[in-house]
């Protein structure tokens, strides 16, 4: 892995250990080098963990939507800043330059983030792994729920294998390296839309 995609809150959370977890998580990149893909944005865990692949010598390309970069929010610093038009476009070229996905502690577009590549593995689209750096138990009653939803037959369990999930940003890393990507398809063909 050459590059991965990270999406987490723009704020830094209630609990310091997120924002530390954050910078584990960058030193942790910078040693395999592992450069950072994430959101362009210079605040809360986004501009910690950009802030820290930077200290360590990494290398960043944050991805911003033109009207969030007028705002001022986005990181002046990172090596490679790309404006793009809509969120839309955002998204879709964070997965194009990303060999992999983890979710650290965020809000709404961090989950919806996370679950839309997810979806797109489950689909075939792509085949690269995603995961949850799962600090201080914040994604615990997501990761319920998706177990539920697999009780309930609405996720069949091998989609249900494709996220991986740790605490610890070293072995979060080894998991994302060795993951193989199960031979299932869901419903379509992979030429398909």
């Amino acid at each position: 892995m050459k590059r991965i995609c990270v999406y987490c809150g723009s704020s830094p959370g209630r609990k310091p250990e997120y924002l530390a977890a954050a910078r584990d998580l960058a030193r942790a990149m910078v040693a395999r080098g592992i450069d950072l893909v994430y959101g362009g944005g210079s605040v809360g865990i986004m501009g910690g963990i950009a802030d820290a692949v930077l200290e360590a010598g990494g290398q960043v390309i944050g991805v911003i939507p033109r009207a969030l970069a007028e705002r001022e929010v986005s990181h002046r610093g990172v090596t490679d800043l790309r404006v793009v038009e809509s969120m839309h476009e955002r998204k879709a070229l964070m997965a194009e330059l990303s060999d992999g996905f983890v979710a650290m502690p965020g809000g709404f577009g961090t989950i919806e983030e996370l679950l839309e590549v997810l979806t797109w593995s489950q689909l075939g689209f792509h085949q690269k792994p995603c995961a949850i750096l799962n600090v201080e138990g914040y994604f615990d009653r997501l990761i319920q729920f998706l177990d539920h939803s697999v009780e309930q037959q609405f996720v069949k369990p091998v989609h249900r294998s494709m996220l991986l999930v740790e605490e610890d940003a070293q072995r979060l890393l080894s998991l994302m390296a060795s993951y193989e990507h199960p031979v299932v398809d869901k419903w379509i063909g992979r030429g398909e839309t």
